[in-house]
């Protein structure tokens, strides 16, 4: 098969284009060219790079013409500039759609996240329900995957984490109350959606897409710091103080050590799919736990926060 991924370069579409690649099928990586973290995707064999946005249909019309499938993963968790959540997901998701049908793709398969709902006061969880929307309103073939917390190498939670534990000696746990989460190793998570983009499986389906163990939000970054071989100090803080945080750090880091978004999440839990999704069947459930092997195998180089991860010193 030939399979288009948008985000092709990034964290989920990057493991899911591997795993499609060893499987014998050809992947189409829909990228700006802005995500360098993983610099080996781009000498990924049976691949091609089409180096265009989701603000393109036409240029996206011609990278889909004769796929068989699109995997839309591409999404961001901050609005930079132009770069919106109603840019991003809403109109480009309409973007990829509109372009699918056009290159009579087949099958449209998006990753959204578990409790992405309309009318909640959040951009990010608004625009990602908006655009699962489109997807199922398309007419095409489709499975939204509504996703919870997701972790393996190159992502931003282990990696993030990883860099706070070797730079500070505190760590602020995320508002007055621990809630729980129930982590997805990517690994499981590429699993199900190639089953769905290859097979045919969980057609015209909504699904929850969440790892098999839970725990709370603060039993998750302790098993990570110790895995890392750190011991911060633990506090408690509101969410203002993350608030307030976040809205600081996303204007100076490149990639901010947390979002507003991603405090609205973990403010949350991430345990329950709204306002609904059906159940994985039993052989696509995930079945990693968020063991310390688990954890150790997604750990970046150790290193701390330094003046590159800024967006001045990243520009200059």
């Amino acid at each position: 098969m030939k399979i288009a991924i948008t985000g092709g370069t990034g964290f989920v579409g990057g493991h899911l284009a591997r795993i499609l690649v060893e499987k014998g099928h050809q992947v189409i990586l829909i990228s700006r060219g802005k995500d360098r973290r993983d610099g080996s995707i781009f000498q990924l064999k049976n691949t091609h790079i089409a180096n265009v946005g989701t603000n393109d249909s036409k240029k996206l019309e011609e990278a889909f013409t004769g796929c068989d499938a699109v995997a839309h993963c591409a999404g961001i968790n901050r609005e930079i500039g132009q770069q919106t959540y109603k840019k991003v997901h809403v109109e480009g998701t309409q973007n990829v759609v509109d372009a699918a049908k056009r290159a009579r793709v087949k099958k449209v398969a998006i990753l959204s996240f578990l409790r992405a709902r309309p009318d909640c006061g959040s951009g990010y969880h608004e625009s990602k329900w908006a655009a699962e929307e489109i997807v199922r309103n398309s007419g095409l073939d489709y499975t939204v995957f509504k996703a919870g917390v997701i972790y393996g190498k190159g992502d931003h939670m282990l990696d993030h984490l990883s860099h706070a534990f070797h730079t500070f000696p505190i760590f602020a746990m995320v508002g007055m109350n621990d809630q729980l989460i129930c982590p997805t190793a990517v690994e499981d998570l590429i699993n199900v959606v190639a089953a769905s983009l290859v097979e045919g499986r969980l057609s015209r389906q909504t699904v929850s897409v969440m790892g098999p163990e839970e725990l709370t939000l603060s039993a998750a970054v302790k098993r990570v710091a110790s895995v890392v071989g750190k011991h911060p100090f633990y506090l408690r803080l509101p969410l203002a103080f993350h608030y307030t945080l976040s809205w600081v750090v996303e204007r100076i880091m490149t990639i901010p050590l947390i979002s507003s978004a991603q405090t609205r999440i973990l403010s949350e839990g991430i345990t329950e799919a709204l306002p609904y999704a059906d159940l994985l069947p039993e052989d696509l459930k995930p079945k990693q736990k968020f063991t310390e092997d688990q954890i150790r195998r997604g750990l970046p180089e150790p290193k701390s926060f330094g003046l590159n991860d800024l967006r001045y010193f990243s520009r200059t």
